[in-house]
């Protein structure tokens, strides 16, 4: 597998790797044998719909009550601090 993902390892580390990817596989074999005859597969582990609200028009804020509160406006946009450097 080192090889596959290109990976430099100690003979130290492909050892310790081995006994790990071998405690995964029993793990995965242990739950490989579980009988789940019977068992309705799940989708998601929690049965849940999703709980969202109607899309009602409200009433909201006017531009000027927005810009208002903004720290920084320049024509009529709301001006924030240069966050990428385009290099240019």
């Amino acid at each position: 597998m080192a090889d596959l993902a290109r990976l430099a390892m100690s003979d130290e580390e492909l050892e310790s790797c081995r006994g790990e990817l071998a405690s995964i596989l029993d793990h995965i074999a242990t739950i490989d044998s579980i009988d789940v005859d019977g068992v309705t597969p799940l989708a998601h582990a929690i049965d849940m719909s999703n709980r969202l609200s109607d899309d009602d028009p409200t009433a909201s804020l006017s531009i000027e009550d927005v810009l208002h509160n903004a720290p920084a406006v320049e024509d009529r946009f709301i001006a924030v601090p240069k966050v990428l450097d385009t290099g240019a």
